[in-house]
């Protein structure tokens, strides 16, 4: 790894911040969309955790891990897993079979509420994808970041200068 790239650099974070924005609103975009055009909730919900690289690339670890709680992602995680279920099963508490589309004479054809049950279940796909790879993103990013032989003391190096300091100390 290059020890000479700031992580704090203020063109790296602005740039982060300003991107940000966008691969959020083009995530939610293409989930709530993905029932009438081409994507859905998994492709939406890749491009949403993006955001999380974007967070890492300008605030590194520490500021990543101040921002995104990993324990609450991960059961956010399993609550769109729920999700996901329990509209699938509303063809088995309809008398259908499941995954079954029981809403389906709901909206206009081509509207973004037209696809009834299937656009519940896109969308609990997409928060349940946002959340776990921004999950993984996270846990990966907290792997890359821990110095080896600091594993398993939570020794975490987050920018240049703290390398610089313990570099005078030796």
């Amino acid at each position: 790894m290059n020890k000479k790239w700031k992580r704090d650099d203020l063109i790296v974070r602005s740039l982060a911040d300003s991107y940000l924005p966008i691969a959020l609103i083009l995530g939610f975009y293409v989930i709530l969309h993905g029932n009438i055009s081409p994507g859905g909730g998994f492709q939406g919900g890749v491009l949403a955790a993006s955001g999380v690289l974007l967070l890492y690339l300008g605030y590194g670890f520490r500021g990543i891990a101040t921002a995104l709680n990993m324990e609450r992602m991960h059961k956010l995680e399993a609550v769109g897993a729920l999700a996901y279920v329990l509209f699938a099963m509303l063809g088995i508490f309809c008398g259908y079979n499941f995954c079954r589309n029981v809403l389906f004479d709901s909206g206009e054809i081509g509207d973004l509420w037209s696809s009834g049950t299937i656009a519940l279940m896109n969308y609990s796909v997409g928060f349940k994808v946002l959340t776990g790879v921004g999950f993984l993103l996270l846990l990966v990013i907290a792997l890359l970041a821990t110095e080896p032989g600091h594993e398993h003391d939570g020794t975490i190096s987050t920018t240049e200068h703290e390398e610089l300091e313990r570099g005078k100390d030796e």
